[in-house]
């Protein structure tokens, strides 16, 4: 009786990582560049490196998008600095560029950016962000902004090469990794759904005579 047990357990862990294999493969598929001539509301810039925030710069330029929103700029970096490091951009660029200050990761991207989108009155973006974080920001800037069209620009950083992920020093990693996080986003509404319901029994269950 326990070998079948152990031998079901087994099978069942198989087929559970076979799953996970098959998602890890679909996941480290580089996404296509979205080439649609629209202009956006806005731009926006994930911080998490400088090439992000060129792509973002270069799309300001011309013209894609009204205004560039930075989320996740840490408190004591300021405007000009962000511009040196992105080549010394037109002068004029600084007037359309807005920082978010808030957020220091992916939810509190979404949440920050929906929170400024809407003080603005704005309806659609271009998401800019890395290639293989752009997967789990856009499941968490749907569910912050269900109503807002968003278009996805991802970048592709030298330090990983998506075609040669499994080798690539490095990149084999940060792709599990990320991929590992895209999957509890997915399972996270799940599982506070669970965990609220548990909360009000228990309540209800101590408020009983």
């Amino acid at each position: 009786m326990l070998g079948v047990a152990l031998h079901r357990l087994l099978i069942s862990g198989a087929a559970a990582f076979a799953l996970w294999l098959a998602g890890l493969v679909w996941f480290a598929t580089p996404p296509q560049v979205e080439t649609k001539p629209v202009t956006t509301d806005a731009i926006v810039v994930l911080t998490g490196g400088s090439q992000r925030l060129q792509s973002g710069i270069e799309l300001l330029l011309e013209g894609k998008g009204r205004m560039l929103f930075v989320s996740g700029v840490n408190q004591e970096v300021e405007l000009k600095e962000l511009l040196r490091v992105s080549g010394n951009p037109p002068e004029w660029v600084a007037c359309c560029i807005a920082l978010g200050h808030a957020a220091d990761n992916t939810v509190g991207n979404a949440r920050e950016t929906a929170q400024w989108m809407g003080q603005q009155g704005f309806r659609s973006l271009r998401l800019v962000t890395a290639w293989y974080h752009m997967p789990r920001s856009l499941l968490e800037f749907d569910r912050a902004m269900p109503e807002t069209e968003i278009i996805a620009h991802p970048v592709f950083p030298d330090q990983v090469r998506q075609q040669h992920w499994t080798t690539w020093h490095g990149a084999a990693a940060l792709l599990i990794s990320e991929y590992n996080k895209y999957l509890g986003a997915l399972v996270r509404p799940v599982l506070e759904r669970v965990q609220f319901e548990s909360a009000a029994a228990l309540a209800k269950a101590e408020k009983a005579p």
